[in-house]
């Protein structure tokens, strides 16, 4: 099930009386071994259990639930995975959904609540775009394409052979004026030829997995000349970072690079972000709100354009009561809030999951901010809105 999917699917759960166990893990290599989360998961899971009941029928379900995942961890995960979520519903054997991606979460967590707790699995996603990765030299080509639930790594063989003109001596060759002219123009014909091959297959991948980020890498003194102006509008537009890696550079390595860029483009992007929300919030417009009583209230209206949160958690800050008038303000099914049970207000990870579920529900964009200084006046949620519901018409 695509990503996309599973948290619809996740956010239109509704609470059935039973319990709901949300895992995530970090199954990322390790000082202590790739599969530590295993040994995390046995003990976790054991100590959870004497919180019930001893063979109360909610402790053979809770347990019944755990074995399977036991059975998904021992048999079915993908060695290459370093991120795993799992959901099971304890009281409805049919709810049992798995994610395995590339993208370790950053702690091995059990929760369980009456509803799935997404907030770790729409961060991740959110924070991680697929994005693509074309290097190139002057006669090949690999894309990659990082991120996501699958990555991808296609080596381009395009028509265009430049060994096949250059001689063993090519610098040294001894020809006329007129001849190394020609020559040089052969060469230069070949190079364009295999970059317009090169982004024509590159466009067609960004174009069927709908990658909206791409790093370009190689030398940036022979081959990004040629290959860059091959572009298209669209795909220059994409473009967030150009990095000069050689031949030798290994697709791990090529990896943590542009995962280095793309965070260093986020952390500028962030600001921005934040200031937009600050600056909307101040303007005689009222088109912004700060803090998660009033970006709360903001989205169930409908009003929201953009959500901004701290991605680290414990720097979302709110009072109580303020948010339960909210809650209690936006009855289930007159908003758009999730329906059924309202979530309990003291609990900040169910108020964190409503803000998120609340912003999908009402098409709201979600940008999660690594930086939680910026946010800290905001007690880590702020809002840009589509229309201010107490402006009037002017004359």
């Amino acid at each position: 099930m695509k990503l996309s999917s599973l948290i619809e699917k996740l956010s239109g759960f509704e609470p059935n009386g039973g319990q709901f166990i949300s895992i995530y893990l970090d199954a990322s290599s390790s000082g202590v071994g790739r599969d530590a989360y295993k040994a995390w998961f046995r003990k976790e899971s054991s100590e959870t259990i004497k919180d019930f009941e001893e063979d109360s029928e909610e402790a053979k379900l809770v347990n019944s639930a755990f074995e399977r995942i036991y059975s998904f961890l021992d048999t079915e995960v993908d060695p290459a995975a370093n991120g795993i979520a799992i959901f099971a519903a304890s009281g409805d054997g049919e709810f049992f959904e798995t994610v395995q991606i590339d993208e370790p979460f950053p702690n091995n967590r059990l929760f369980l609540f009456d509803r799935p707790h997404i907030f770790p699995l729409v961060r991740v996603v959110e924070q991680n775009p697929r994005y693509a990765v074309l290097w190139a030299d002057t006669n090949k080509a690999d894309i990659y394409v990082f991120g996501g639930e699958n990555n991808m790594n296609v080596e381009i063989e395009t028509q265009a052979k430049v060994e096949e003109i250059q001689g063993e001596k090519t610098g040294h060759l001894q020809v006329g004026r007129s001849s190394q002219a020609s020559y040089q123009r052969h060469i230069a014909n070949f190079h364009l030829q295999h970059a317009k091959e090169t982004v024509d297959e590159l466009e067609k991948i960004m174009r069927s997995a709908d990658i909206k980020h791409l790093v370009l890498c190689g030398d940036e003194a022979t081959i990004m000349p040629v290959l860059r102006p091959q572009l298209s509008k669209e795909t220059e537009g994409t473009v967030f970072a150009v990095l000069n890696l050689d031949q030798y550079a290994s697709e791990q390595e090529i990896r943590e690079k542009t995962r280095e860029a793309m965070a260093t483009e986020n952390a500028v992007k962030d600001q921005e972000r934040v200031e937009r929300v600050y600056n909307a919030s101040k303007s005689q417009a009222g088109l912004g709100t700060l803090g998660v009583d009033r970006t709360l209230a903001a989205l169930s209206n409908g009003q929201v354009e953009e959500m901004v949160i701290s991605s680290v958690f414990d720097a979302i800050k709110y009072n109580t009561k303020s948010v339960e008038k909210v809650l209690e303000a936006y009855a289930p099914g007159d908003d758009n809030s999730t329906g059924g049970d309202v979530p309990e207000a003291s609990e900040k990870r169910q108020i964190a999951d409503e803000l998120i579920l609340r912003a999908l529900n009402s098409a709201a964009k979600i940008i999660f901010i690594e930086d939680e200084s910026l946010l800290k006046e905001a007690g880590g949620v702020g809002a840009v809105l589509r229309y201010n519901m107490n402006a009037t018409a002017g004359g």
